[in-house]
């Protein structure tokens, strides 16, 4: 009667490890999503800022860099 307790006992130890790995991985993965997410808002800003410094060379017409 003994082995067959100490099985039980230790299959509920397994899941209960597994259980908590579980909720680790969850909580990182949620944790790399948010900086994924904030990372491409940065990219989207930067973006966007490279774009409006971008706008007055276009404008330009390619007649060439200023002070040449």
């Amino acid at each position: 009667m003994f082995w067959p307790m100490l099985a039980i006992a230790l299959g509920f130890c397994g899941l209960a490890v597994l259980a908590v790995l579980t909720a680790r991985v969850f909580v990182e993965t949620r944790r790399l999503a948010r900086q994924v997410a904030q990372a491409t808002r940065n990219i989207t800003r930067a973006a966007e800022e490279l774009e409006r410094s971008a706008a007055p060379l276009a404008a330009q017409g390619g007649r060439g860099v200023p002070g040449e």
